[in-house]
Order: C-alpha cells, then structure tokens, then sequence
C-alpha cells in the first residue's frame, strides 16, 4: 500500500470534523447522551433504506466472490440492526468518561494539581465488511467527546452511507455537531488518511492481519488494534467432558468469522482418548473441519495439520488440533503461536486454572467460558472500537475507557519555582482526593 499525502479537499474535511470534535468536547454530559438517542431514532426511521443498501452490497459482494466470513461480517439485517441500536442507548446510559478526576493533590499551600479525564480527539477508524462498526464506534466516539473519520471496505459502501447518513441527521436534531463524523468513500483516502498527524489524533485499524500490519507500518499516528485473533482453548486433564465440548463447540461455531473465535484446539493427553472422540463427533456434525497432529489425528481427527496452522487466523469452520503432554506445554504453544487476543482454559484444577490465567499473556485469558464473551456489548461497554492486544493499555475490548486521555491541571496563587528551589519553601504533597 503506497501512502500518498493528503489532497486539500481531505484536509479541509478533516479540519471540519476537528472543529466539530472540539465543540463536542465542550458538550455536557446529557447533551451527548442526548445526541446518542437522537442517532438510535434516527436509525429506525431509516431501518428499512439501510437494509435495503446492505442487501444490494451483499448481493455485489457475493457475485464478485468475496470470502465467506467477510460475507458473514457485511451482513446488517433488521436483527442485527436492532441489536446495534440496541447498544447504542445502552453507552448513552454509560458514565460519562469526560471529567472524571484521576488524581488531586496539594503540592504546597494553595497550589493544587488534579488530573482530568479528555477527549483524545479525532479518531480515524478504518475497517473491512463490517457495516455494524460504524454504529458502534459513532455512539463510543460522540459519547466520548471524540470526532470520528470513517472508512468501511468498498464492499460495504452503501450501507455505511446510509448509517452514516441516519446517524448525522440524528446529529443535526441534537446539540452535536453533524460535522464531528465523517466518511470516506475511496481506497485512496484510507492512504492520504495516514498522512493526517495534527489533524488526526489515534487510528483504528480493523481487519486482516496484513491489513493493520501495513496501517501499522505507515503512519506517523498512534495506532490501536490488533492483527491476528489466534484464540486457543485449551483442555487440562481434570476437565468435566461435556462441559468442555460445550464450551469449545460455542467458541468456535457460534460466530466463526469473528476475532475472538477459536482456532486452535489443545487436549491433555491424559484427557485425550475421552475428550476427542465425543468432540470430533460434535465438530463434524457441526461442519467443523478438523486439522491434527500424529497423536489427534490417531484418535479420529481425519486430516493432517500442517506447522502453518499452529498460528493460523481460520475465521471460518477449520479448527487445529493439538494432543500436548501437559498444562506446561500447553502454555509453551500458547507462548509460541498465540496473538495476545483470548484463550481459555477448561478445567476443574483450581491451581491449573490459576496458573493458565496467571502466566497467559493475553489480553482475555478465560477459565470455563466461551472465549467469544471476549467483546465489549458483552462486558457491558456497551460497544467497543475494537480490540487491543497491546501489552500497555487500553487492553481487550475498548470501549469508552479506551477512548479518553488525560490532562494536569495546575492552580495556584502566584506561585514560581525559586523559593523550592532554594530550599525556603517545601512541597506537601498531600492528597486531596478524599477530601
């Protein structure tokens, strides 16, 4: 991907979204919260013209042969629609982000510092197939006294036109704003987008591994998200079977195109010859195609894994398959093959679990659940702008927390440096936030 700089067009839009950001910044908190249900009004009066648009992008998208789980991530149907507005009023009746005092403390009499919760600013956020993620991200970004540039792939142009187009006529009926979104429409401005530092505060990247990889690699503009959604789920030897095959199915079949789906498989060969048999019926029936190794393969899995699927983003029904000699080995391919997104741990051994969650460093690290709870309508953010597998935070689903910075702000009476310096006067240091 070549990145070109921006034309002048781009940045004058950019700049309106900026202002618009800026004047959102200085909303209440009721206003924004007011300007979120606006949106989710908005939306079900243009319920039927979004649908309709999607319909036309899926029917395009199917006849140009787009892969099957990006098909499945285009989808946005009334059901789907519903549950998106859905969690739009659900983070307009989040705490407000903006504002909160993190810290407050006397440096010495009469000068007081306290650390304040802000907007970061402009988002730019540019995503594949997923027409769902415009919602989301306009209600976190307005609720977070964000502006927010826009980009979903070519195959779902319409029907990010016609949210985006729902959501700032909710805009325009609020004290919002319409200008804080914006959408981008062309593949050359997701290059000129990168080139938008001082303008554009954090991009959002969501989409293939090689995708963000190259968003990653050229811009000069802090970047969150994540390449690779490699989830494993593993089975320690004092396991409830049933239990782990429910577990697994879910993980894996609920919604296989998504990040936090599982890919890979790994049995305790101690628990082995119980669990895989049972499993490798239940996946079959389910559709799933099952990749092993000798030992798997040995207990009934019919194809032969390869080492490219130790590390392998499926996002389909293909599941990899791995017999390991203990909880210790399990960790070590973990270590080895995993994206930092979600992995679970199935078993009843309460210092196996604790060990797993303790020495697992990803950014959801699960015992006895589906890693698909790895999301943020499900953690109760009410919606996510994505997720993170950074080491530093925001870590996992980001939500609103995700979406603020901080600032420090001083007030004193006159006061200058020199006498500290010179040792007349001292600083106190008290904290003053319970105060």
């Amino acid at each position: 991907m070549t990145v070109i700089s921006p034309s002048a067009e781009l940045q004058r839009r950019a700049r309106r979204v900026r202002r618009g950001a800026l004047e959102l910044a200085q909303c209440s908190d009721a206003q924004r919260a007011a300007a979120l249900e606006a949106m989710a009004a908005a939306l079900e009066r243009h319920r039927d013209a979004i649908v309709a648009a999607n319909t036309v992008d899926q029917e395009a998208a199917a006849r140009e042969g787009l892969a099957v789980p990006l098909l499945a991530r285009l989808k946005l149907n009334e059901a789907k629609l519903a549950d998106c507005i859905h969690g739009l009023r659900q983070v307009a009746t989040l705490p407000d982000p903006i504002g909160y005092r993190q810290l407050h403390w006397e440096l010495a009499a009469g000068l007081e510092l306290e650390r304040v919760t802000v907007p970061v600013g402009v988002l730019g956020v540019v995503f594949e197939s997923r027409p769902d993620a415009v919602i989301q991200i306009a209600a976190l970004a307005i609720r977070s006294g964000n502006g927010a540039i826009l980009k979903g792939g070519r195959e779902a142009l319409n029907t990010c036109q016609a949210v985006v187009t729902a959501l700032q006529e909710g805009l325009a009926s609020s004290a919002v704003d319409p200008n804080s979104l914006d959408l981008l429409t062309s593949r050359e401005e997701i290059m000129a987008l990168l080139r938008l530092d001082g303008l554009v505060d954090l991009i959002v990247p969501r989409g293939s591994n090689a995708f963000v990889r190259t968003v990653q690699d050229n811009t000069r503009i802090p970047v969150l998200g994540h390449a690779d959604g490699v989830c494993h789920l593993y089975v320690d030897q004092r396991v409830r079977i049933d239990m782990a095959i429910a577990v697994a199915l879910d993980a894996k079949i609920q919604y296989p195109a998504a990040c936090n789906a599982i890919e890979t498989l790994l049995v305790h060969r101690h628990v082995a010859g119980q669990f895989l048999p049972p499993a490798i019926q239940a996946f079959t029936a389910a559709g799933v195609t099952l990749r092993g190794d000798e030992q798997a393969m040995a207990l009934g899995v019919p194809e032969a894994a390869t080492p490219a699927d130790w590390g392998q983003e499926y996002l389909d029904l293909i599941l990899a398959v791995r017999v390991v000699e203990d909880l210790e080995a399990a960790l070590e391919h973990i270590r080895r093959h995993g994206s930092r997104h979600t992995d679970v741990i199935c078993t009843d051994d309460e210092a196996a679990a604790a060990r797993f969650l303790n020495t697992v460093d990803s950014a959801g690290v699960f015992h006895n659940c589906s890693s698909r709870f790895a999301d943020g309508f499900r953690y109760g953010l009410g919606a996510e702008v994505g997720i993170s597998t950074q080491t530093m935070p925001p870590r996992g689903p980001v939500g609103l927390e995700g979406l603020v910075t901080y600032r420090y702000r001083l007030r004193g009476h006159g006061h200058t440096v020199a006498p500290f310096a010179s040792g007349a006067e001292h600083f106190s240091h008290r904290d003053l936030q319970g105060a």
